[in-house]
This record gives structure tokens, C-alpha cells and sequence, in this order.
């Protein structure tokens, strides 16, 4: 079991403003959600006098996964979506990183990206309907299938904080523990003398 809990923290794009975010998991075939939501879409939050490129969610995530396999350890994807010139709501980033594979507290920054209009035609008419290129399904951006294609434009960065709790992964012969150099206070006194 992988229990998952945690924030979306916050997010930086400069040149915007009330923005929201939305999350979803994506999983390989052997992995069941036992409890939590696998989805969700937070507030719309405003820039600040103090930071005026940072928007603070602190959207909580909540999941607890099962499975005997760890192929297709899940993933968190996010997307940001906020008003354009005209008020339509397009697409501001997509993002995703792996949910991390050892139990503690974890903090990941994910850079951001949106899809590009492949001519400088196809940009303006898009700019003018307001209809901007997107993923049909933002699972899309977790997956490799297709991407290679795909033209995107690299744009902010949203932070997540996790915290995960792994149980019986001894069990089925995974040793997902941090090793002993992470946490020097565990290695021998003799092995932390500096040799000169």
C-alpha cells in the first residue's frame, strides 16, 4: 500500500492572474485506489502585492493506493487554467511528476508547459476565438505515447508537498527505504572521519 497525502502548494506565472489548478492520478494496471480522491479542482487564487508571481493553493491531495506491482508507480498531473484577454478560461500548464517511492516528507517543483500552435496562422486564430490548443484528456502529458509530436512551450512552475506512507513493500521483496548515506546520523562514526 501507498498512502498519499499532501498540497499543491503554490505556483509561479509571471504575467497572469487568477488562476486554479486541477489534479488527477494516473497509474498502471496493477495499482487500485483503495480510499481518497483521484481528482479535484481548487480555488481561483490572485496574485499579491508581496509576491506578484506567486499564487498560493494549498489545495490538498489525499489517495491511498494497493497493488503487488510497483510497474506504473502513480503519478500526480496538474493543470493551471486561467482567463485570457477576451475571459475565456485556457489552459495555463501541464505537469506531472511521480508520486515519491520512499515513506517521508517530499517536496517536488514541476515545470510547467503548454501546448504551441504548429503556424503563426493557426496562432492567431486561436488567439482570436480564444480557443487555444490543449490536451483533450491531460492524462496525455503523464503518458509517452504521442508526445513525440507534440510542440510545447516551457511556462511556470507549481510546487506540491507529500507526504507517503508505504506498507508491506518488504513483503513482495521492495526495499524502497532511503539508504543510510541520506541520513548520516546512521553511518558509523569511523566512516564520517574525514582521511587526510
Amino acid at each position: 500500500m501507498v498512502a498519499v497525502n499532501g498540497q499543491i502548494e503554490s505556483g509561479q506565472f509571471p504575467g497572469f492572474d487568477d488562476l486554479y489548478c486541477k489534479f488527477c492520478f494516473v497509474y498502471g494496471q496493477d495499482w487500485v485506489p483503495a480510499a481518497g480522491l483521484e481528482e479535484g479542482i481548487s480555488q481561483i487564487t490572485s496574485k499579491s502585492d508581496v509576491a506578484p508571481t506567486t499564487f498560493v493553493w494549498n489545495f490538498p491531495i489525499d489517495i491511498t493506493f494497493k497493488s503487488t506491482n510497483p510497474s506504473g508507480w502513480p503519478q500526480i498531473v496538474v493543470s493551471v487554467y486561467g482567463p485570457d484577454f477576451f475571459g475565456n478560461d485556457v489552459v495555463r500548464g501541464y505537469g506531472a511528476v511521480h508520486v515519491p517511492f520512499t515513506s517521508g516528507r517530499h517536496k517536488r517543483t514541476i515545470a510547467m508547459f503548454v501546448p504551441e500552435s504548429t503556424s503563426k496562422l493557426q496562432k492567431f486564430t486561436s488567439w482570436f476565438t480564444g480557443r487555444r490548443p490543449e490536451f483533450t484528456d491531460p492524462k496525455v502529458v503523464a503518458r509517452g505515447e504521442g508526445r513525440e509530436v507534440t510542440r510545447v512551450r516551457s511556462q511556470g512552475f507549481v510546487t506540491i508537498s507529500f507526504n507517503v506512507v508505504t506498507k508491506d513493500m518488504k513483503k513482495l521483496g521492495y526495499d524502497v527505504s532511503p539508504s543510510d548515506m541520506q541520513n548520516p546520523s546512521l553511518v558509523p562514526a569511523t566512516e564520517r572521519i574525514h582521511k587526510y
